[in-house]
């Protein structure tokens, strides 16, 4: 199906029942309820999203997406939402303890599921992956919709996520009918995703909420699983396919090691640096360089990185080195999908 894709600005403010008067909202929500796709705003990327409860609205997603339909859903709901009405059972004293440390945030959980949500959102899984986001015009959004909406990241599948309303209408103009534009997401790295389904919790994803933040708000530790096994369907999305990846191939190099990098001195190439590695290379050798922020502000970086990879596919270069970064704090979600961007 064709559209003629609407994107409307929408000023950003934190008083979520003036947002709720916002013909803007008003008319997101009643395409929703009636099963049409509404791009939307949140803390970590664009989302884009469908009635999670409808199997022919999350089938639009994954036709506008062009996504494969054994890649999981994320389900989002609003602070007012009735989350047990979701679930098989009630949350777990683990559960509980991390939605009331971190939600509303960049944090999904993967629970079991009851009937209301369908395989389709799911990928067939008997879980499903839920969160609660902390941007208020998403808030607005899906309160004003009442109903729980299905929102993987809205872009074309396995492109860099979008982190600007402009990034979504390049990437679904025509495929999609409305884009709620309120600026650029905060975090600029999609949510931490913790499986709580099973014996032991588990880290899918990382994300914008670090596994050193869990461990001091929540005084957990938890161990990790982002690659799968051989024939393993995947619980999250971001676990099994390519995925934030330009059309221009992507390489990952260690700044300290000039022979991972030095044979593109004279090629077509752009080198994606921290601030402080490009003020020592700068004058030192003949390379292009785009800065992506301080070492010391992951958070900067995460916002920039996704952007940069855009704006660079957009220039006629041959590849894209980036910087290895250290894999702590933000700084392993952010290499995480470095990683799948360059596999």
């Amino acid at each position: 199906m064709s559209y003629q894709t609407k994107l409307v600005k929408i000023k950003k403010t934190n008083n979520i029942k003036k947002l709720l008067n916002e013909e803007t909202i008003k008319f997101g929500a009643e395409l929703l309820r009636k099963g049409e796709l509404v791009a939307f705003p949140t803390e970590t990327v664009y989302g884009l999203g469908a009635d999670a409860r409808r199997e022919d609205a999350v089938k639009k997603i994954f036709e506008a997406k062009g996504r494969p339909q054994d890649n999981p859903l994320i389900v989002h709901i609003s602070i007012d939402y009735n989350l047990e009405s979701l679930l098989y059972s009630r949350p777990s004293t683990l559960a509980m303890k991390l939605i009331d440390s971190f939600w509303p945030g960049p944090m999904t959980l993967i629970f079991k599921k009851n009937n209301i949500i369908p395989d389709i959102t799911t990928a067939g899984h008997a879980t499903v992956a839920l969160r609660m986001p902390s941007h208020p015009v998403a808030q607005a959004l899906i309160m004003a919709a009442g109903i729980p909406i299905a929102a993987p990241s809205a872009n074309s599948s396995g492109y860099p996520s979008p982190t600007r309303a402009i990034h979504v209408y390049n990437d679904l103009n025509k495929r999609i009918p409305y884009i709620i534009d309120a600026g650029s997401s905060q975090v600029g790295v999609e949510s931490t995703v913790i499986d709580i389904s099973g014996e032991e919790p588990l880290i899918l994803r990382p994300g914008g909420i670090t596994r050193e933040e869990i461990k001091k708000r929540s005084g957990l530790e938890l161990d990790t699983k982002i690659k799968l096994n051989e024939g393993e369907a995947p619980l999250a999305p971001g676990m099994k396919y390519r995925h934030y990846s330009p059309d221009t191939k992507l390489k990952i190099i260690d700044i300290n090691d000039k022979d991972s990098y030095q044979e593109y001195y004279h090629k077509n190439a752009v080198i994606v640096l921290t601030d402080e590695s490009a003020n020592k290379i700068l004058n030192e050798d003949n390379l292009k360089i785009v800065k992506m922020g301080s070492i010391y502000n992951m958070k900067q970086i995460a916002h920039n990185i996704f952007d940069i990879l855009r704006r660079l596919d957009k220039v006629d270069i041959d590849i894209i080195l980036v910087e290895k970064l250290p894999e702590k704090g933000l700084g392993e979600a952010i290499m995480n999908r470095l990683h799948k961007a360059s596999s």
